[in-house]
């Protein structure tokens, strides 16, 4: 194989492509990326036997070929080279890279023991590529963390015709996120489990191209593989991976609350608010929300040692009637507010409380008196206050 491509396209390549390689691969091959050159460009892969990831690239190919190296190593050294055209040069068990004056010699895998990678399944449907990056975002923030409920670690996919759902939960809080997408048939519906990670990581490399295509490897849309395919920085990019199993727990009736008070203020000096008094909150303490009349003060403290507090002027209403507000104060974990509020894109934010010690709702409003906006929410389980 011999062939010639630019740095940046080729940096950008590998590391995209070694992304998905694992820390401690069960077998040594699985740490090896696969370069192959023919006659329509340059084509970099990787597979853990979970998640596989493909981008071709245009070059020059004087000689095709395949070869296979360590990804890490590759994307460390295609970082480090100077900005000069690259050329690959492999002979027997060895692959020459060569940047201007700097050269390195990498030994070579044995390609013929590389699984090989599953194919893409037939395209579901597609998507903006910027409102999907931005969609899977706002919800990802919501999704667990914990390896042993793997159910949580993913982001629930679905589908019902020309509206495309995320929706991710850790138990502790849940995102919605509502948005339209090209279906590949209109009778399209289902759902799937995918791994938030990877679909955060597919969304924000994706964005070169105008859309995004999602396939789903089963007409029924619930087990099995889901592949995406879009333009990354110099090249089309491919990337599969299984989803979940599990049942993913029915929250979706969380979103629908009859409040009896609701609060609405600026979004953007509720965060910088919260960011300073939270400075402050003791860990896994509350960051207090009173509210009042016309306006909120958030408080926290570190026991005896330290104390914040801070007033934002807000539009207080009381749904229930009467002159006293069914809840005066919630307690929210102060990082979950702060996830909550930067996954907004509005002006303003809309509190949805219920009952004390109920979740509360939270949306985005463009204009302090209009109507909150559906397709994104955002709920949290409010903290216990001390007496």
């Amino acid at each position: 194989m011999k062939i010639r491509v630019e740095r940046d396209v080729l940096a950008d390549a590998v590391a995209w492509a070694a992304r998905s390689l694992p820390n401690r691969p069960s077998v040594p091959i699985l740490a090896g990326l696969r370069i192959s050159a023919d006659g329509d460009g340059v084509t970099l892969s990787s597979f853990d036997y979970e998640t596989s990831a493909k981008v071709t690239i245009s070059g020059q190919v004087d000689e095709p070929g395949e070869v296979l190296v360590s990804g890490r190593l590759l994307a460390d050294i295609a970082r480090s080279l100077p900005s000069k055209p690259v050329s690959l040069i492999s002979e027997a068990t060895r692959l020459e890279i060569v940047c201007g004056s700097a050269r390195f010699t990498l030994q070579t895998l044995p390609v013929a023991d590389y699984p090989s990678l599953p194919e893409m399944p037939a395209a579901t449907g597609s998507v903006e590529s910027e409102a999907f990056a931005k969609a899977v975002g706002q919800v990802v923030v919501a999704a667990g963390r914990d390896e042993l409920l793997p159910v949580f670690t993913g982001v629930r996919v679905e589908i019902e015709g020309e509206t495309l759902s995320l929706l991710a939960t850790d138990r502790y809080r849940m995102a919605l996120k509502e948005l339209a997408w090209s279906p590949a048939s209109p009778q399209a519906s289902g759902a799937a489990l995918v791994p938030a990670r990877v679909l955060n990581e597919t969304a924000k490399s994706m964005t070169s191209g105008d859309r995004v295509t999602m396939s789903l490897s089963t007409p029924g849309l619930g087990d099995g593989l889901v592949g995406f395919e879009g333009d990354g920085q110099g090249g089309t990019r491919q990337i599969t991976t299984r989803l979940l199993d599990g049942d993913f727990p029915k929250v979706r009736h969380l979103m629908q609350v009859q409040p009896s008070v609701t609060v609405r203020c600026s979004t953007t000096e509720l965060i910088a608010s919260v960011k300073r008094v939270a400075l402050v909150a003791e860990r896994n303490t509350p960051l207090r929300m009173i509210i009042g009349d016309g306006q909120i003060n958030l408080e926290a403290a570190t026991g005896d040692q330290a104390q914040a507090s801070e007033a934002i002027e807000a539009t207080v209403e009381n749904h229930q009637g009467g002159g006293d507000l069914a809840i005066t104060a919630a307690g929210f974990n102060p990082h979950y507010l702060q996830d909550a509020l930067g996954a907004l894109d509005t002006a303003h934010v809309h509190f949805a409380f219920t009952a004390p010690g109920k979740p509360c709702l939270i949306t985005g409003l463009d204009e302090i008196d209009g109507e909150p906006l559906g397709d994104y929410r955002h709920v949290i389980m409010l903290m216990r206050l001390p007496n």
